[in-house]
């Protein structure tokens, strides 16, 4: 039975939506994008603050037509720092990421969520030069699918890139009609590191995907040289596919970790149907001997059998770990986790943790889910060390980065993320309590993601609806404290 104070909050929030609707008038982003922020606000409560958000939406992106003027929405508190443009001459088709290879700081690689990669070449120069490095518009096996939250999402290159080539990318694909998505080696062209060799591709996997959204699709590697990768909980919403609760339902809620050079010691993954093997039957990566789940025979109480486990899960019950980072210094790893109608976390990842969805949403019990209110006995989840509510707040969580730049001696070691929706960028600092302390930093709707200027470690901030990579530029002396 669904909680009955929740279920009337809903409610409510729905109604204030309603009331809402002939506010809204020309989309800011793109209309996939727009479409899932207007979904976003169906949970909203108090309209005044969203048709502030709105309104500051539409102030800030080129419109087609000009519309009727939106009736004057409250000022905007007054922040410390504001966003300006990276690259002034140059935009790019939806930014979703933002990524540097290895011991290069000449270069960045722009994730366009329409299907390509672009790399930035030049940037020591007065005129940085944008050229196409990958083109995904048309895989050889499908369609790629870039509606709703599909598209190209992730990119990281191999530690050793500069003498191997390889990089690797998850992307949304249609084969026979059906969505999928797909996490794939590749390799530079011979002789042109600026271009990419798309017919050296290598699927790893490619997960059969009932829904278009909760894709995850961010890519890193760690410390420790392995990949790892975030994949959401399947998609429409309140878990209904029942994929986040378990450890043997697929590559799903989670965030993995891969041996993609398939060191001495390291183990043959399960089977999957969507693994891609070679002529011997084996599979194109193998699985760290010490991941958490190698070898389990039971989760949340059940018995599971230890051969249909997913045993690359690092970590477990993420609804859509939408963007997540390594602090090397402390060797941290964090994650946004975007939440359903009430809460966005924060939260730091470690080895085999249960980060509760579908039974949790933040720190509060989540009563709508397909395992209801009934949490098993030996249910320990993590707690995030930061949440915030809809919608005053925010609305989608979008993952950053601890900052260890230069300009701001005032971030140092704070951990600095977005709401891609609200437009709230904050930074999280550590006081030695459960629940980090928030500052209330900049306002900018449509931060798709925050990675680091290799040259300075300086925060870059890709703007999907503006097409503009952005950073921080202080306003005032001193920030807002929420």
């Amino acid at each position: 039975m669904k909680d009955r104070k929740q279920t009337n909050e809903i409610n409510m929030r729905k109604l204030a939506y309603k009331l809402l609707q002939p506010h809204l008038s020309c989309p800011p982003i793109p209309l996939v994008n727009f479409a899932s922020f207007i979904s976003k606000l169906c949970g909203a409560l108090p309209a005044a603050a969203l048709l502030s958000s709105v309104s500051l939406l539409h102030a800030q992106a080129p419109k087609e037509a000009k519309p009727k003027p939106p009736q004057a929405p409250p000022p905007a508190p007054k922040t410390a720092f504001e966003m300006e443009d990276v690259f002034p001459g140059l935009r790019f088709d939806q930014p979703l990421d933002v990524v540097s290879a290895p011991g290069d700081k000449d270069r960045l690689f722009i994730v366009e969520k329409t299907g390509r990669v672009r790399v930035v070449t030049g940037l020591g120069t007065a005129g940085p030069v944008k050229k196409l490095f990958l083109d995904l518009t048309h895989p050889r096996d499908g369609a790629l699918h870039t509606e709703s939250e599909c598209g190209v999402l992730g990119l990281a290159f191999a530690p050793d890139h500069a003498k191997s080539g390889r990089f690797f990318v998850y992307y949304s694909v249609k084969i026979d009609g059906r969505l999928n998505q797909r996490l794939s080696r590749f390799e530079v062209s011979p002789g042109e590191p600026d271009h990419a060799d798309p017919t050296k591709e290598q699927p790893l996997f490619t997960q059969a995907d009932p829904a278009d959204n909760h894709n995850g699709g961010d890519l890193h590697f760690g410390p420790d040289g392995c990949l790892y990768v975030s994949v959401g909980d399947g998609g429409a919403g309140d878990d209904a596919f029942n994929n986040a609760r378990y450890i043997n339902k697929g590559f799903f809620a989670a965030i993995l970790r891969l041996d993609v050079d398939q060191k001495e010691g390291s183990l043959p993954p399960n089977p999957h149907p969507g693994l891609a093997l070679d002529a011997k039957g084996a599979a194109f990566y193998s699985v760290p001997k010490d991941n958490p789940f190698v070898g389990a025979t039971s989760y949340h109480g059940q018995p599971v059998d230890p051969k249909t486990v997913r045993t690359e899960i690092w970590a477990t019950g993420l609804r859509n770990p939408w963007r997540f980072s390594f602090d090397l210094p402390s060797g941290r790893l964090f994650a946004g986790d975007v939440g359903q109608d009430l809460y966005e976390e924060v939260d730091i990842i470690t080895k085999g943790g249960d980060y509760g969805w579908s039974y949790r949403e933040g720190f509060h019990s989540f009563s709508q889910g397909p395992g209801g209110s009934n949490e098993p006995k030996d249910f320990k989840p993590l707690l995030p060390i930061f949440e915030y509510p809809h919608p005053l707040f925010g609305i989608s969580v979008t993952g950053g980065m601890v900052y260890h730049g230069s300009r701001f001696p005032q971030l140092e070691g704070k951990y600095i993320f977005a709401d891609y929706g609200i437009g709230r960028v904050v930074a999280l600092r550590d006081e030695g309590q459960p629940v980090w302390v928030d500052e209330y930093l900049a306002q900018e709707p449509g931060i798709a993601s925050i990675a680091a200027d290799p040259r300075d470690g300086e925060l870059l901030f890709a703007n999907i609806g503006l097409g503009k990579i952005q950073r921080l530029k202080l306003r005032t002396a001193t920030a807002v404290t929420r």
